[in-house]
């Protein structure tokens, strides 16, 4: 009587499968790397856009501000808010294709954990808001001198930035069931936090409860946070910046790990 063979079993792996997170990572990467012209240069150009109207249509007649020229106030703002809207695309546009597509299996099926897929997503969207933010400050030097004054606050709140957006971007792919919802989420949600954060102006010279209430939205303080590494100045606390940015990534950090453990609207 032979012996009935034993199916193969699936591979574990103590601790993180590094392996698998640097192949879902890649496969992020490449896929807006593909189609770069999109991905990073168009963002570039839009960017360049805002320093034409803002800057070189508009010179002469728009006051310093924090004891800065106008262009190199506007700059750094202008440069973030790229790099957040770029994070949040990343993730989001890829957990709806996979969803849409029905290739959510090529990393449901891999021994991929909450965590993993947590990690794997948000770098990948990371690099992208980099990459386009690092693009966007080569090509803005020509408009606006940027010198920086503060590495840590430079890179603490750029990272942060695309992180947070990134994990935010995880959220509306999984939530959105087609590409309205995601484009929804995108003009009622993350551009007016963003254009209401200070990006072109002064907080401190909205009336109130307007001035008040943008102390409250997380993208002031990235803005506000990102542009002091250029020009000292700041309009909130950094110490506030630097901790609440830092909540907020754990805190979505482990909402991500929660939806992906629970398979929401990605095994129903």
């Amino acid at each position: 009587m032979t012996d009935i063979a034993t199916p193969p079993q699936p591979r574990r792996y103590d601790g993180i499968n590094w392996i698998g997170v640097r192949t879902l990572y890649l496969r992020e990467v490449r896929r807006f790397w593909k189609v770069g012209a999109q991905t990073v240069a168009a963002p570039v150009v839009t960017t360049l856009l805002y320093m034409l109207v803002f800057v070189v249509a508009l010179k002469g007649s728009r006051p310093p501000l924090a004891g800065v020229p106008f262009a190199e106030f506007v700059a750094p703002g202008l440069i973030m808010m790229a790099m957040l809207n770029n994070a949040f695309a990343n993730a989001s546009s890829s957990l709806i294709q996979a969803k849409i597509m029905g290739t959510a299996t090529d990393f449901l099926t891999p021994p991929l954990s909450p965590l993993e897929l947590t990690i794997g997503f948000s770098l990948g969207a990371a690099t992208r808001g980099l990459a386009v933010g690092l693009v966007t400050a080569v090509c803005v030097l020509p408009f606006a001198p940027l010198h920086v004054a503060n590495l840590f606050a430079i890179v603490w709140f750029g990272l942060s930035a695309c992180l947070l957006m990134g994990m935010v971007g995880v959220f509306a792919g999984l939530w959105s069931e087609k590409f309205d919802h995601l484009a929804a989420v995108q003009n009622f949600v993350v551009m007016p936090m963003t254009f209401l954060s200070g990006a072109f102006y002064l907080v401190e010279r909205l009336p109130q409860p307007f001035t008040a209430i943008s102390h409250f939205n997380p993208f002031f303080y990235l803005i506000d946070g990102f542009r002091s590494g250029f020009i000292v100045h700041s309009e909130g606390s950094l110490a506030i910046g630097v901790a609440m940015t830092g909540a907020l990534t754990v805190l979505l950090a482990v909402a991500c790990w929660a939806v992906f453990r629970s398979g929401w609207r990605l095994k129903s």
